[in-house]
């Protein structure tokens, strides 16, 4: 089963969010990290934001796990204000 890293931010700002969306478009993944879907989401108004990297497995998960909490805070786009471990019950992708 697929597993979700979702992590929730506080005091995101707009300008940050396009900041580290350009950064992360031209970058690489950090090194080592298994492949994995990102999907991060803002709220504007209220300058939260959640982060959902999705792994196929236990194993990914674990590694993309260590690295992702080991990054430096600067990196984050706020303050990191939770982090969970979730099975993926469902993905599914517009049908055309």
């Amino acid at each position: 089963m697929a597993l979700a890293r979702v992590v929730t931010f506080d005091g995101v700002s707009t300008e940050h969010m396009e900041d580290m969306r350009r950064r992360m478009e031209a970058g690489e993944p950090p090194e080592g990290m298994p492949p994995a879907e990102l999907l991060i989401l803002h709220d504007r108004d209220s300058a939260q934001a959640t982060a959902i990297v999705i792994f196929d497995n236990e194993d990914d998960y674990a590694k993309g796990d260590a690295i992702l909490g080991a990054m430096p805070a600067a990196d984050t786009p706020g303050t990191r204000t939770s982090v969970k471990k979730l099975g993926v019950v469902l993905r599914m992708q517009p049908v055309a």
